[in-house]
């Protein structure tokens, strides 16, 4: 009897190790990088120029956000990244749904798909240039084009998924092809959809940064390109701290919607493993 509450307690203890790592490991990691970088350049161990110690980094940023520049390119870098993600997603969750419920636009847009999938996108940006000048539609259209193939390929596979057991029952009902898209496609297709989405986010941050540094015109893409061609040491490691924060909170708060979409989702799963 002790043997076994002996044991049990060393199992509640390694469990309950196990999620403290699983929840706070990352941010550790993350702290030991970054003293590791401020000791390296304060001791020497690196040139300052080369890598700038994290407190001169964290002084610039901070005196960025004092002047109002920072919190101005971060609004503009969001305004494009989600006016092309909402773009993106209506463009992207509309055409796979239609190619999988027709077979002629099937054929018609999956060479297209094969093609324009393994191809860098941002190879097509003189022509966004071109077509719709230096401003802002078009990087948001560049944007937009470039995260679309992930949510058609996505939207594409999960309604191929769908028991079509599901399908012929609505049907047997009486349910309308609307009916159908409402109540069964779009709720069992859900979950990949937003996986799509998911991966499509930071796809569409890390385009309009590219194109911020390319084309101009604000940002934070654009801010961190200003300081390299200064030769501003500092400018240019406040601007990749920044966009990896951006960049971290962008995907927590996708993950975030997804969980509080996918509730019901959650709930199914669990009920069905017990």
């Amino acid at each position: 009897m002790a043997r076994t509450l002996g044991k049990n307690s060393v199992d509640a203890t390694g469990s309950s190790a196990r999620q403290a790592f699983e929840r706070f490991g990352p941010y550790v990691t993350i702290s030991l990088l970054l003293i590791a970088w401020e000791l390296a350049s304060r001791l020497g161990l690196v040139i300052p120029f080369l890598l700038p110690p994290l407190s001169v980094v964290i002084t610039r940023i901070a005196t960025d956000f004092m002047s109002g520049q920072l919190p101005l390119d971060i609004a503009i870098t969001l305004y494009r990244t989600l006016t092309a993600f909402a773009l993106s997603a209506i463009v992207g969750v509309t055409i796979g749904i239609v190619i999988s419920r027709n077979a002629t636009m099937r054929w018609f847009f999956d060479p297209l798909i094969s093609i324009g999938l393994p191809m860098p996108k941002i190879a097509l940006l003189p022509v966004f240039m071109l077509w719709f000048g230096l401003f802002d539609l078009s990087k948001i259209l560049m944007v937009a084009f470039s995260a679309s193939f992930q949510i058609i390929i996505a939207t594409w596979s999960a309604t191929q998924s769908i028991e079509k057991e599901l399908i012929w029952s609505a049907q047997s009902l009486g349910a309308s092809r609307r009916d159908i898209l409402r109540e069964v496609i779009l709720p069992a297709a859900m979950p990949q959809i937003l996986t799509g989405l998911q991966i499509a986010m930071p796809i569409c941050l890390i385009v309009v940064l590219i194109t911020e540094m390319i084309m101009g015109g604000q940002g934070l893409g654009d801010s961190m390109l200003r300081s390299a061609r200064y030769v501003d040491s500092p400018g240019v490691f406040a601007g990749i701290v920044e966009i990896g924060i951006v960049g971290f909170c962008v995907i927590k708060v996708m993950e975030y919607i997804r969980r509080r979409l996918l509730v019901w989702h959650q709930e199914t799963r669990e009920e069905t493993t017990v």
